[in-house]
C-alpha cells in the first residue's frame, strides 16, 4: 500500500468574491490487482454494513450496498 501526498485546491464563489481553498492530506493507493486477486468481486464491511465491489467485464468498478 503506498502513501500519496496531494493538495486539492478549490475555487468558492465567482468573480471578486472566490476564495481558493487548499487542502492537503494523504492519500493511500491500492491496486485492483491486490484488492480482487484472481477474483472479480469482495465484500467491504464499513460501519456494520457489507458493501459488493465488483469488477465488469468491461474492466469498470461498480460499488453495491
Amino acid at each position: 500500500m503506498n502513501l500519496i501526498d496531494t493538495s486539492c485546491h478549490k475555487e468558492y464563489g465567482s468573480g471578486d468574491e472566490s476564495v481558493l481553498q487548499l487542502a492537503s492530506f494523504p492519500i493511500k493507493l491500492i491496486s485492483s490487482e491486490d484488492l480482487f486477486g484472481n477474483s472479480n468481486q469482495i465484500l467491504i464491511q464499513h460501519q456494520g454494513e457489507q458493501y459488493h465491489l465488483r469488477l465488469t467485464r468491461n474492466n469498470k468498478l461498480i460499488l453495491t450496498k
